[in-house]
């Protein structure tokens, strides 16, 4: 059993996710998330609010806007035209599937293929004997496939709407009347996290591929007559592993690792937002307990990019079964999107930008981090995921751990259980998210703490009863330190800020001697 399975299997277990419909059936693509899955995916999000909104106040803003959106939007994206993927059929048993993948899988030597078309991944099947995995029938012409969800709004058939694959136009038509109301100033950045859907052909990879997923998007919006990065001083100097357009194209798949500085000025990166936001990014998912030796960003060839993009860089992580994965898109979007809605809708998209020698009027130029928070869920889980003496550990960041404290009576008596829930209830009083447990030896009780992440456990035994203090244990080390009830909001404040549990021990043996 490799890791993906016994994470599976833990997810379902304890509570963190499994396959949607399960009692009729599954549906593939689609997950269900349990109260722990789900309180990690807030933690996920909410980390991200506070580096890519609340570290930029004044410069990016959050809004809400609808999932489902008329189909002139998605004309004007050009997502009615390009948003596909290739789909081969099999013609015996009926089966459908993305025509790369199914290559990808079967001719171990093909090298890149996302940039080819029907006619070329046809021939590829056809001359490298690709078949059907279900039943080993033959497949038939490789055709495009629409992956948007298409609707109606309201009893109209003519009313043609579809399902968002992403967040990003909602910023895009709503761009002038936020730019109005925040009194005509660049840069400025609109962020969204909410449910996108795209329709896939065959999704095979568990909570990796999904047909709905919560997106982290920021569009980010600037003056190309003045774009500078106020910001850029803060990353000039950190290090990004990057494979870069040439070297893709020459088929280089070992990163080049250089300075924010250096990709800019030796053109590896065109715009300085789009750098600086690669690096908070990078660091970002170092914090969520992915190391950076483990993070790579990939530059899409021409063929491979989206329509709307003139460089993207994907940023991938790498994982067990399914090698290097994208949990990030990094895209330099141009005037694209708003010089196409400025068509479309009839509608003027300029911005007056006053200058010495008067007024100029420009369509801003858009940089996009976008994160799909699903796939974030699943690699933190996998980076997480330790055994140590036959125990299953999930060894979650501290900040992110759906559960932060559990509390435990030595014993079911002897008014232990009530000295523990008054522990208890002063902590969640105070904000923190806490389980109370009192089943089985506390051996058992640990080791369960120790399977969901919880990074501290709280033990009430017979000397608590005499001085009011508790054991305190770390879920890592397994270390324990003795502490006064009355200090533990301050010392688990320091725990959750960083600080090793036995400094904390520390601290307590000097203030005591």
């Amino acid at each position: 059993m490799d890791k993906y399975d016994k994470l599976v299997d833990l997810a379902k277990r304890r509570g963190f996710f499994w396959q949607s419909f399960e009692i009729y059936g599954g549906v593939s693509g689609f997950i269900d998330f349990g109260p722990l899955g789900t309180m990690l995916k807030r933690r996920i999000e909410e980390k991200w609010r506070n580096f890519f909104i609340k570290r930029h106040q004044g410069i990016v803003y959050e809004i809400e806007t609808p999932i489902i959106m008329p189909s002139r939007v998605f004309e004007a994206s050009g997502h009615l035209e390009h948003f596909s993927d290739y789909v081969a059929t099999c013609m015996r048993c009926g089966r459908k599937f993305r025509a790369d993948h199914l290559i990808e899988e079967q001719v171990k030597d093909i090298g890149s293929i996302e940039k080819l078309s029907a006619k070329e991944l046809n021939d590829i099947i056809v001359n490298r004997g690709v078949k059907c995995p279900e039943c080993e029938g033959p497949l038939g012409e490789v055709q495009p496939f629409n992956l948007l969800f298409r609707t109606v709004v309201g009893p109209y058939s003519e009313n043609v709407a579809y399902l968002r694959p992403e967040a990003a136009q909602g910023m895009f038509v709503n761009f002038k009347s936020i730019y109005l109301a925040l009194r005509e100033k660049l840069p400025i950045g609109l962020a969204q996290i909410g449910k996108v859907a795209r329709n896939e052909i065959s999704p095979r990879q568990g909570p990796i591929r999904l047909r709905e997923f919560t997106i982290m998007e920021v569009e980010l919006f600037f003056d190309p007559n003045e774009p500078s990065c106020p910001l850029l001083d803060r990353v000039r100097d950190v290090k990004l592993r990057l494979i870069t357009e040439d070297m893709a194209e020459k088929g280089i798949k070992e990163p080049k690792t250089m300075s924010v500085d250096e990709a800019l000025n030796s053109k590896a990166i065109l715009t300085e937002w789009q750098a600086y936001f690669m690096a908070i990014s990078q660091e970002f998912v170092k914090e969520l307990g992915i190391p950076e030796e483990n993070q790579v960003f990939l530059a899409k060839l021409p063929g491979e990019r989206a329509h709307y993009s003139a460089q993207t860089y994907d940023q991938l992580v790498k994982l067990e079964r399914w090698g290097w994965v994208e949990v990030a898109g990094h895209a330099y979007r141009t005037d694209y999107d708003l010089s196409r809605h400025a068509r479309f809708s009839g509608q003027d998209l300029h911005v007056a930008r006053r200058t010495a020698s008067g007024t100029r009027k420009v369509i801003p130029h858009v940089v996009e981090p976008s994160f799909g928070s699903d796939r974030l869920v699943y690699a933190v889980l996998e980076y997480s995921l330790k055994e140590k003496e036959d125990r299953t550990i999930l060894s979650l960041p501290r900040d992110i751990a759906p559960i932060q404290v559990s509390v435990f009576p030595l014993v079911s008596r002897e008014k232990l259980p009530e000295k523990a829930m008054e522990i208890t209830n002063q902590l969640r009083s105070l904000g923190y998210f806490v389980e109370y447990d009192e089943s089985g030896s506390i051996g058992r009780r640990y080791a369960r703490a120790d399977e969901v992440g919880i990074p501290i456990a709280i033990t009430v035994d017979y000397q608590t009863m005499e001085d009011d203090t508790v054991t305190l244990r770390d879920r890592d080390t397994w270390a324990q330190v003795r502490v006064k009830i009355s200090e533990l909001p301050s010392k688990l404040e320091l725990f959750f800020k960083g600080m090793p549990l036995e400094a904390l021990g520390e601290l307590v043996k000097a203030k005591a001697l």
